[in-house]
């Protein structure tokens, strides 16, 4: 019977079912874009850690030192 089957009428084009492999590559393509972000972030703090330590190392210096020495006339 699969004998006389085969080969008659019109081949036809199925379109695919993709819509769970676009859910897939989207939920990649949105944690890929937060796994660059934070490489971002993260370099880019660390590239300007030790110049924001020693800033804010001396604005809390002036802040708490000097300041209230010049406030008290001690200097």
């Amino acid at each position: 019977m699969a004998e006389e089957e085969y080969g008659k009428g019109v081949p036809m084009v199925i379109s695919p079912q993709m819509g769970a492999i676009e859910a897939v590559i989207e939920d990649i393509r949105y944690r890929a874009q937060l796994i660059a972000r934070n490489q971002k972030l993260d370099s880019g703090v660390s590239a300007t850690g030790v110049s924001g330590f020693i800033a804010g190392f001396v604005f809390a210096l002036v802040m708490v030192v000097i300041i209230p020495m010049f406030v008290w006339k001690v200097m």
